[in-house]
């Protein structure tokens, strides 16, 4: 796995789970589109059980803000109490319980109230900065939550955006 910096390294390390991306900005923006692209990043590697030109890997890794961002976005979308069989009853969120709900200013105040429960168990994030729940335009059936937390261990905000089509 990739050494993150030695000031980020509290933000942990492990498998790339989500689509990600950052953008370089004063507020850089990481974004995973959340129901589409969920699942393990594979790396350039073997082919056929042949050796590539390419280091052989299989998974690929996250570390430090992007960590702390892939977190993120797996716990807002893993249903609160799914992990409670492996000791973990309070992971996670409950923004999955909106989908099959309408779209409506109802359902965007529950995904605020659920973002804010989910951002807030995570142990590393110091501070929720902002948050915004809208309806991107011509996609009525979808919620984009976009936030940005301040980090324990880093003095810059992380910037997140996700889209749950209900």
């Amino acid at each position: 796995m990739p050494s993150p910096a030695p000031k980020l390294r509290a933000l942990g390390a492990d498998l790339a789970l989500t689509r990600y991306s950052g953008v370089a900005s004063s507020v850089p923006l990481e974004f995973a589109d959340s129901w589409g692209t969920l699942d393990l990043k594979v790396v350039p590697g073997g082919r056929g059980g042949l050796r590539g030109t390419e280091a052989l890997r299989d998974l690929s890794a996250v570390a430090g803000r992007e960590n702390l961002a892939q977190a993120l976005i797996l716990r807002l979308l893993t249903r609160q109490g799914a992990l409670a069989p492996l000791g973990h009853p309070e992971y996670g969120a409950r923004l999955v319980d909106l989908i099959g709900q309408p779209s409506n200013e109802t359902t965007r105040n529950l995904a605020r109230l659920y973002t804010v429960e989910g951002v807030t168990q995570e142990k590393r994030v110091l501070k929720l900065l902002d948050l915004a729940v809208d309806t991107p335009d011509g996609q009525p059936e979808t919620i984009r939550i976009s936030f940005s937390v301040l980090s324990r261990d880093d003095d810059h905000p992380l910037g997140l955006t996700l889209e749950i089509n209900l």
